[in-house]
């Protein structure tokens, strides 16, 4: 298994395109979700993803401050294999990232409620009403130095 960790004008063509096919994939046919993927965020983002001689096994997007929110932000966060540990390991890469990367002292995420557990786990809390993002429930939470984590 191989780690990988670029910005995206190092992403070759064939690594852009398997990761927007696995997004697409999740998060509009999976979740049936039609919405704007493709959301102009990418061009800032750094991208982190685990990939073995079967393709990719869990990814997530890394933005600055300012780019989706007021922190750094992590994003569409996906694990193709799931309860393998495959999302702790992601999650925690791109926590690293966001630190090493941009200095982040505190980190922020959109998660679906569904996934609110996960990120609790991690370090992250809830710092929202729970709000619908196209149609699906999702609450805000943060990772800081209260935490103990970042």
């Amino acid at each position: 298994m191989q780690l990988y960790r670029k910005g995206f004008r190092e992403l070759t063509t064939e690594e852009l395109y398997k990761i927007l096919k696995l997004r697409v994939a999740v998060f509009v046919v999976e979740q049936n979700c039609p919405y704007m993927e493709l959301d102009d965020l990418d061009q800032s983002a750094i991208h982190v993803w685990m990939e073995d001689e079967d393709g990719i096994l869990a990814y997530l997007r890394v933005m600055d401050k300012g780019a989706e929110n007021e922190a750094v932000s992590l994003g569409r966060v996906i694990a193709v294999k799931r309860r393998r540990g495959f999302g702790s390991r992601i999650l925690s890469e791109g926590i690293r990232t966001a630190k090493e990367c941009f200095h982040a002292d505190s980190i922020d995420l959109e998660a679906q409620v569904s996934a609110k557990k996960f990120y609790e786990k991690q370090g992250f809390r809830q710092i929202s009403e729970v709000f619908l993002l196209d149609g699906i429930p999702h609450v805000k939470m943060r990772m800081d130095r209260r935490s103990g984590r970042l």
